[in-house]
């Protein structure tokens, strides 16, 4: 029994590592914006590009694309965005407020913690980690996994902003 949880675990740091193929389509679905914590926070306040409501992503393995269906609030207003991009290797490559490199580092059947690297128009990296939910509450063992990608990250703690709370956008 040791082995085999030891076995799970080894495979899922490969994946998160992206030395492992995972089939993302199973992450398919509603999903939800619950954190967000970024090393730039402008670009996750409100008027940022990157202050998302989330509704909905499609992992479509077939065709190596990813599609996003997401609100951004500015000035008090949710305004509805759909963002495409294209698997790579390691990353899905997606071209929104410059361009972004995307991943997934964990999910569950209620959880996604993910990984974005974006590159503005200037130049400038910002390493963004996300977490994502089914509903209005993610287990705590996801908040833990989230918290710790933000740390690996470097990504200050008072970076980290609660969305789930402050989600007035339309649900669909």
């Amino acid at each position: 029994m040791k082995v085999l949880l030891f076995g799970l675990v080894l495979g899922l740091l490969a994946v998160s590592q992206g030395e492992a193929e995972i089939d993302a389509s199973q992450f398919t679905g509603r999903w939800l914006t619950h954190y967000i914590a970024a090393e730039n926070i402008d670009r996750i306040t409100e008027g940022g590009p990157f202050h998302i409501f989330t509704r909905y992503i499609e992992f479509d393995e077939e065709n190596g694309t990813v599609h996003f269906h997401f609100y951004i609030k500015k000035n008090g207003e949710c305004i509805e965005k759909y963002v495409s991009g294209i698997k790579k290797e390691t990353h899905y490559a997606v071209d929104y407020a410059g361009h972004n490199e995307f991943s997934i580092i964990n999910g569950g059947e209620n959880a996604l913690v993910t990984y974005n690297l974006n590159v503005d128009g200037h130049g400038k990296e910002t390493k963004m980690v996300g977490l994502f939910g089914k509903g209005d509450d993610v287990d705590s063992q996801w908040e833990e996994e989230f918290k710790n990608a933000v740390t690996e990250n470097g990504i200050p703690e008072e970076n980290i902003l609660n969305f789930i709370h402050n989600d007035n956008c339309p649900d669909e």
